[in-house]
């Protein structure tokens, strides 16, 4: 596949989107709204303010995160495959339907929708570069009104995507290439707001999401690469990211599965590794 080719099956830009949805075939994308934001309220009220005509609004606290789990699985554990599958299902998708989504926030909570997808098995799923206000800025229309899409009948199967455990991501930290995907600061240990630890996993590098993007767009395909190659990923090297809590770490896959490298998700990512006390944690920056 082509540089160009790579990128777009992964992401979509606004006009092209507006140019499937308005296309009348069999083959229109069924496109999810995942807005939301860390410690804010969910995106329920913006979708009702305005959303791409025919979204689905789908809630990330909800349905995107499994419950009553122990402490080293997260604040944001996988959901239950069967239980994702059932709001896939009231979402309107099936195993051939492709999908579209889309945030308010570069893409930072669609990622993670994009990732429990295709984890799940679904194999055509896109994410909106530049998110609700790209489509805005395309002159693209808005509705208010609840959509009704007709029920799904897609069959999931976990495992699709890479993931890692605790002793995985503690491995990849020294062998292969562990990237963190949050804020410097957090990173190196100055600042925790969330989590009862401050620091990273030993051996990992920061890579905090904000640089993936440029205002609202992910970065060009060869800045992009120019930015991992930085941080020592190559095409034979094992890649892993994490974040706080598993949300912002898919942000980092997808961007790496733009520039056609394949990366491994740690879904309890800090705020797990951190629950253990015997675990290691570094501060300040790694050599």
């Amino acid at each position: 596949m082509t540089d160009t080719s790579v990128r777009e099956s992964v992401l979509i830009s606004a006009a092209q989107l507006q140019e499937e949805l308005s296309s009348g075939t069999a083959t229109v994308p069924v496109v999810l709204d995942v807005r939301w934001a860390l410690g804010g309220p969910n995106g329920r009220a913006a979708y009702d303010a305005g959303h791409i005509p025919g979204a689905i609004y789908v809630d990330l606290e909800s349905e995107l995160t499994g419950h009553g789990r122990s402490a080293s699985e997260g604040r944001h554990p996988l959901p239950d495959v069967s239980d994702f599958q059932a709001a896939a299902r009231r979402w309107g998708i099936s195993d051939d339907s492709d999908v579209v989504v889309y945030d308010q926030t570069s893409g930072m909570a669609a990622a993670r929708l994009w990732w429990l997808l295709r984890w799940a098995g679904l194999r055509t799923v896109r994410v909106l570069d530049g998110g609700y206000p790209s489509w805005l800025a395309h002159n693209g229309a808005s509705n208010t009104a609840p959509e009704s899409p007709e029920p799904g009948t897609v069959s999931f199967s976990a495992g699709q995507m890479p993931t890692l455990s605790a002793e995985e991501a503690e491995a990849y930290g020294q062998s292969g290439v562990l990237l963190d995907a949050r804020a410097g600061e957090r990173y190196r240990g100055e600042s925790e707001p969330i989590d009862p630890k401050a620091g990273h996993i030993p051996g990992a590098a920061s890579a905090p999401t904000t640089e993936n993007v440029s205002g609202q767009e992910f970065l060009p395909t060869e800045k992009l690469r120019a930015r991992f190659e930085d941080l020592g990923v190559t095409d034979s090297a094992k890649v892993g990211a994490y974040c706080g809590s598993g949300i912002t770490a898919a942000h980092e896959v997808l961007a790496l599965a733009a520039i056609g490298v394949d990366a491994a998700l740690y879904p309890a990512s800090w705020s797990g590794w951190c629950s253990d006390d015997s675990r290691p944690v570094a501060t300040g920056v790694e050599d």
